[in-house]
């Protein structure tokens, strides 16, 4: 905490307190002579809401670079000072959105409001796969999005209910809400996926996370970027980022908003929020309690959140951002006991998991004249997990060897803080280069298995973005130094290439290639030592080298685009526990390679002028390498476990004037798996789970143009099925309710 406290002062101090020296600084103008004139700029949305955050770049006829690049305030508004009588133009990127360009003169054009449009999935900005905002087609990754709206509609209690709708994403719950939820992406293991929320890494050091119990109230956006992603964010981005960014206050008169919604197992939700924007501050306070009996035994589960996003303008080019969030949960835990609809074990009673998590980022930005931008950022997440089983119900015998339901009481400490620092040069309208310098302090205590550990991480990384014509480049680089493995240096390369632009049918066809290494540290209990294992500070990080090639075809104007992309991840130096030393002691080392290639296939589709669709197919073979000293279902040539061969999504999506709706399906085809009981070949053992849809389905309605009804049905296909074998999901369910805006614009 004292490092997000020391970075808090520091960006007040400088930013707030000698405002008059930052703008000398970048030689902003305190009076201008009259034939120059400021241009105001106004960003709008297609239902004419404004866009608050959306990055403007001025360019002059004639002139190769940037004059300067701004930022919208929370009132999606901007001024360019100073400007002498000429052709200009300028270029928004908003994420969400397509590109707008806007030609215009100066002194003739002195204000404009310009109105961004929804566009298809391969032309519209995306943040997180170039680390700042870029169309999706020059970014160089496949990137997918859950946008406001959709998220509304939804209604998702926790990130995994809206991921599994996602091109590629494959959610593996352990039963119901509030169950362990993993994310699989192109065939890599649940600890390669980086995930980030308002700036701030929460998974944990060595990738762990658990996407059940993550609330997404108040999130505006969720990207998914898949692949390799370690140049811009280090260790755990092997197969996938996933990144939340939270609302944004922007109307001069205070917005309420609050609901509640409640259904069968005895579901029951309320949240509420209020948000604004007056003179150079910006507010949202958000907060959500949910609440669900389940359908079985120790089936509970309740979950909190609060938060807040505050932003100040200090001056007309630098502000000031402070997040942060808050959420606890309660998880009855009832274990393995149901497998393919025959109750083996009965369900445990007792079992149960807390969490508390907090985080808090603040943001220093400064936009400086002829393309330059900077920005300061400190961070700081602890996590806190109880799991307590007191109770030996389904049978415990040490003398025998039965340590099947033993009590235990395992408590868990994760801190992560962090310090920032992110540089960005247009130095032409068609280069732009990212670069930066990221300190992290990462440590942890694990009760159970008597764990301390302290890392003290370094990187240095930059990133070139080309766009010549019909083609894109896209080349970066960082070097890493981790406490525990030392330095590594992490590459990217992506290209595309226009083969045609197309007419009015065939729109546009591009090629697309990259190449990225992807890293994981290890995590502490398999760096340091516990009550069960050796130390090994000489582990070396986990590695992917990804490759992928791809062809993206729109049609009709943009309206429809496919897109076929096949990928290759080469997973080397992957961490395996050895067992065991005279002692009985165990050693975690790198041993073990994988393999898993594949071919992802999307459709998106503007189906009406409000109606959208978005479809994806992923088919996917997955290999054991190399596990020298593993046993089943571990043993080389067999595939990886919970990884299908089939997998799919579809996302259709309709918002009107007075009412809209969605249905999301997820298709996930057999895969191999474990129990993790019995012997994988004996007669109760398990080694597979089998295929599965599930399909949700919402719909609202505006009863007054402040009040909304709204209903939400999941697995509305009444399946029995098990994400996770022995862990049947959760029936059919629905909730129903009302959501209430006052005040506001």
């Amino acid at each position: 905490m004292r490092t997000l406290q020391a970075f808090v002062v520091v960006s007040l101090f400088f930013g707030g307190m000698f405002p008059g020296a930052i703008q000398a600084a970048y030689g902003e103008p305190e009076s201008t002579i009259s034939i120059l004139s400021d241009l105001r700029v106004k960003i709008v949305d297609p239902q004419s809401a404004v866009v608050p955050g959306a990055e403007v770049v001025l360019l002059r006829e004639g002139r190769g670079a940037p004059i300067s690049v701004l930022a919208a305030s929370a009132t999606g508004q901007l001024s360019f000072r100073g400007l002498e009588p000429g052709k200009y133009s300028i270029r928004v990127l908003a994420a969400g959105f397509g590109v707008k360009e806007e030609n215009l003169s100066i002194p003739q054009s002195e204000e404009v409001t310009v109105q961004l449009e929804v566009v298809s999935a391969v032309e519209t900005v995306t943040v997180t796969a170039a680390g700042v905002p870029v169309p999706a087609k020059d970014s160089g990754a496949q990137v997918s999005a859950l946008n406001a709206s959709q998220l509304e509609g939804m209604q998702s209690v926790a990130a995994a209910d809206a991921l599994r709708f996602l091109p590629g994403a494959v959610v593996s719950t352990a039963g119901r809400r509030g169950g362990q939820s993993s994310l699989f992406v192109r065939g890599g293991d649940s600890r390669y996926n980086k995930v980030i929320v308002d700036g701030v890494p929460i998974d944990d050091p060595g990738g762990f996370f658990d996407f059940g119990v993550v609330p997404i109230a108040g999130a505006e956006r969720i990207e998914l970027a898949r692949g390799a992603q370690s140049t811009l964010y280090g260790s755990e981005a092997m197969t996938s980022v996933v990144q939340v960014f939270t609302r944004e206050g922007s109307t001069r008169v205070p917005e309420l908003r609050l609901g509640a919604d409640g259904g069968t197992f005895g579901t029951a939700r309320g949240y509420a929020s209020l948000a604004g924007a007056r003179g150079p501050f910006d507010y949202d306070l958000f907060g959500q309690q949910a609440t669900s009996n389940g359908q079985g035994v120790n089936d509970v589960y309740s979950s909190s959140s609060q938060g807040a996003n505050v932003g100040v303008a200090l001056n007309s080019r630098t502000s000031f951002r402070l997040r942060t969030r808050h959420a606890n949960s309660f998880t009855g835990v009832p274990g393995e006991w149901n497998f393919g609809g025959k109750p083996v074990l009965p369900p445990d009673s007792d079992q149960y998991a807390r969490q508390n998590q907090f985080l808090a980022s603040a943001e220093l930005s400064v936009a400086a004249p002829s393309g330059w931008q900077h920005r300061f950022s400190g961070y700081e997440y602890n996590n806190k997990r109880l799991n307590v089983d007191d109770v030996a119900d389904r049978g415990c015998d040490v003398n025998t060897g039965n340590f099947f339901d033993c009590p235990f009481r395992n408590l868990e400490k994760i801190n992560r803080a962090g310090f920032n620092y992110q540089g960005e040069y247009w130095a032409r309208s068609w280069a732009r280069s990212t670069f930066g310098y990221e300190f992290e302090d990462e440590n942890a205590t694990i009760q159970n298995e008597v764990v301390n550990g302290l890392r003290l991480n370094h990187a240095l990384y930059g990133q070139e973005i080309l766009t010549l014509g019909r083609v894109g480049l896209v080349g970066g680089a960082r070097y890493v130094h981790n406490q525990t493995f030392g330095n590594k240096v992490v590459p990217r390369l992506g290209a595309s290439l226009v083969v045609r632009h197309g007419g009015a049918i065939v729109s546009g066809t591009r090629l697309r290639f990259a190449y990225a290494t992807g890293i994981r540290a290890p995590a502490f209990d398999e760096s340091f030592a516990t009550a069960f294992t050796r130390a090994n500070l000489n582990l070396r990080a986990e590695e992917n080298r990804s490759i992928e090639a791809g062809l993206q075809q729109g049609f009709w104007g943009g309206k429809y685009s496919v897109s076929a992309n096949f990928f290759q991840n080469n997973f080397r130096r992957q961490i395996a526990f050895t067992c065991c030393d005279a002692k009985f002691l165990g050693q975690f080392v790198n041993l073990n390679r994988s393999l898993a290639r594949g071919a992802e296939f999307e459709l998106h589709a503007q189906l009406k002028n409000r109606l959208w669709m978005e479809a994806a197919y992923t088919n996917l073979s997955t290999k054991i390498l190399d596990a020298p000293d593993a046993g089943p279902p571990f043993l080389p040539g067999e595939p990886l476990l919970r990884r299908p061969k089939h997998s799919g999504s579809l996302l259709l999506n309709y918002v009107g004037s007075r009412w809209g709706g969605n249905v999301g399906g997820s298709f996930v085809g057999r895969r191999p798996d474990s129990d993790f009981l019995f012997f994988p070949q004996g007669p109760l053992g398990i080694n597979h789970a089998a295929g599965y849809a599930r399909v949700d389905v919402g719909g609202w309605y505006q009863v007054h143009r402040r009040i909304t009804a709204y209903v939400n049905v999941e697995n509305a296909l009444n399946k029995h099925y098990e994400e996770v074998v022995g862990y049947p999901a959760l029936r059919a369910n629905f909730r129903a309710g009302l959501r209430f805006r006052i005040g506001g614009e």
